[in-house]
């Protein structure tokens, strides 16, 4: 009988990496990585369809219901067209009349929306912290709240001497309690814990309110101002409807008067343009500011 000698194998350690064959369904295949710099322009040419999409798709619709003469419960027969908003638009471009009421109406957003903030945001933080202020000006602010701004342009024509003084008033009026509100609210949810450890560490009141209580307070106060503005665009282009002598409104309402739909729909347009750009500008403001917070930095 022959005896074939065993040739011993190497010696596999359990507690060794090396020494493990891994099963072939474990195995990690290698993906197909694209270039950092190819990815972050794939993400950006996504983002910009689907930005376009929306809106395209909007302007495919109202041509096919104004293009037919749809009438199914809403009448699009007699509704202007997406061509013939645009030859009233081209017009419109070509003229000065357009881009002074487009400046009119920004520099009366501009100017009662930045009163609104800086007073809105002062009077938050006084009520906020300071108990005898909470009790004289809450009450009154809880009053004046619920008015609608427009139902002061009556007053206003009486009050001020010029309509546009009267319209800044409007906005600044309408731009106010949203900051205010927003700003007592994030007052007072601020976690004691940070003034507190804040006090512990020696600093002074001063340094607390500059330093732990307005950058802790910043996004609720940005979401107030956000609305802010959306409710400001509201008011002042009621206000020029009514009492102003140009502005985009006053556009708006001059076209309606002169049976001009096409130019009704350009002045819509442009005001729902100009009010995402300040909204826009608001938000890229806030991110800059509340950069600490995690969300803001990705």
């Amino acid at each position: 009988m022959t005896t074939t000698p065993v040739t011993p194998g190497p010696l596999i350690r359990p507690d060794d990496p090396a020494s493990v064959t891994p099963h072939p369904r474990t195995v990690p295949r290698a993906g197909i990585r694209l270039p950092a710099a190819t990815a972050g322009w794939t993400r950006r040419l996504a983002t910009a369809v689907l930005t376009v999409l929306p809106p395209a798709a909007a302007v495919l619709l109202w041509y096919l219901l104004t293009s037919e003469h749809v009438v199914f419960w809403l009448c699009f027969d007699k509704l202007p067209g997406p061509v013939e908003v645009f030859d009233t638009l081209r017009v419109q471009l070509a003229s000065g009349t357009y881009y002074h009421d487009l400046l009119a109406s920004l520099r009366r957003i501009l100017l009662g929306f930045g009163l609104a903030a800086l007073s809105g945001v002062t009077i938050g933080i006084a009520v906020g912290r300071s108990r005898i202020v909470q009790v004289l000006l809450r009450p009154l602010i809880e009053i004046a709240r619920p008015i609608p701004a427009i139902a002061l342009v009556p007053l206003a024509i009486l009050i001020f001497p010029t309509g546009e003084q009267g319209i800044v008033f409007i906005t600044f009026f309408a731009a106010f309690f949203p900051v205010v509100v927003s700003t007592i609210h994030a007052m007072r949810t601020l976690p004691k814990v940070w003034e507190e450890a804040a006090r512990t560490m020696g600093a002074g009141r001063p340094s607390v309110l500059a330093h732990v209580i307005l950058p802790g307070a910043m996004p609720g106060i940005f979401s107030g101002l956000s609305v802010s503005m959306g409710v400001a665009w509201i008011c002042v282009i009621s206000a020029e409807m009514i009492s102003g002598q140009f502005g985009i409104g006053y556009y708006t309402w001059q076209s309606y008067g002169l049976l001009d739909y096409a130019g009704v729909v350009v002045g819509m347009l442009s005001i729902g343009v100009l009010g995402w750009a300040t909204a826009w500008l608001v938000e890229r403001i806030g991110h800059r500011v509340n950069r600490w917070l995690p969300r803001a930095a990705r």
